[in-house]
């Protein structure tokens, strides 16, 4: 797909890999709606940016585990650019609770988790899909983790809604095949503010180097990193639909 004057949705894109995959959309030429639901200074920032590489940005807030509110983003999206092309559904939440408490579990965390990282993909993939099937093209890309592999991470719910994304993936790439591609990212540690909040600078750095020595290329990812697949599932893989790329330095393949 050549993206150059096309329409893109990337959600969750304030900061981090939704950020960074904006830019990347927006320095290929395409025109970015940049969606979040809490991060607005962040968000301004992102389309800002988007702007200054010659690129069109649509700011839109929208929490993606409401039907109505992604399709007011999506609408809004079609009345600007006239299409939707390319959907990023990178939009997600966690709670960090260790896999041994299980009654710290509440329920509201539970539905907040599946109601942002599963039904947010569902209801995105969704909405874009009448528009991209109508203009027969298209091309989905669904943020998922390694946790949804391995079943290791911040908490139970985060893992098992990541297991949910890559088997949508496969659902939508089926559903909406021949016109719309449909695949998957499984980044591993992203060295990104979302882990780094967690810990003081000293003990970030230490966690960094021991995630990055447990990978063959003794590297963790980077929200760039994350990016750069992401573009090369939606510009230079036409053949490729219903995968999930692991990208996490190898250590999928750790013994």
């Amino acid at each position: 797909m050549n993206i150059s004057g096309k329409a893109a949705i990337v959600t969750g894109s304030a900061a981090g890999v939704g950020r960074a995959t904006a830019l990347e959309l927006a320095r290929r030429g395409a025109n970015v709606v940049v969606n979040y639901s809490r991060s607005e200074a962040e968000a301004r920032q992102t389309a800002a940016d988007v702007e200054a590489l010659g690129a069109q940005a649509l700011l839109v807030r929208a929490d993606v585990s409401r039907d109505d509110e992604v399709r007011a983003m999506v609408r809004q999206a079609m009345d600007r650019f006239g299409s939707v092309d390319v959907l990023v559904n990178n939009a997600a939440i966690t709670h960090f609770v260790s896999f041994g408490d299980l009654e710290a579990l509440t329920e509201e965390m539970w539905d907040r988790i599946l109601a942002v990282n599963v039904k947010g993909v569902f209801f995105c993939s969704r909405a874009v899909a009448p528009h991209m099937r109508q203009q027969g093209s298209g091309c989905i890309v669904n943020i998922a983790s390694i946790a949804g592999i391995q079943a290791i991470g911040s908490s139970i719910p985060y893992c098992a809604s990541k297991a949910a994304v890559i088997n949508l993936t496969l659902a939508f790439a089926r559903t909406l095949a021949p016109e719309v591609r449909v695949n998957c990212v499984a980044p591993g540690f992203i060295d990104t503010r979302w882990h780094a909040a967690r810990h003081d600078v000293e003990d970030y750095e230490a966690l960094k180097e021991r995630m990055a020595q447990g990978t063959p290329l003794a590297k963790v990812c980077s929200a760039e990193d994350i990016a750069q697949v992401i573009l090369s599932l939606i510009e230079r893989a036409d053949l490729v639909t219903g995968q999930t790329l692991v990208v996490d330095g190898g250590g999928l393949m750790r013994p």
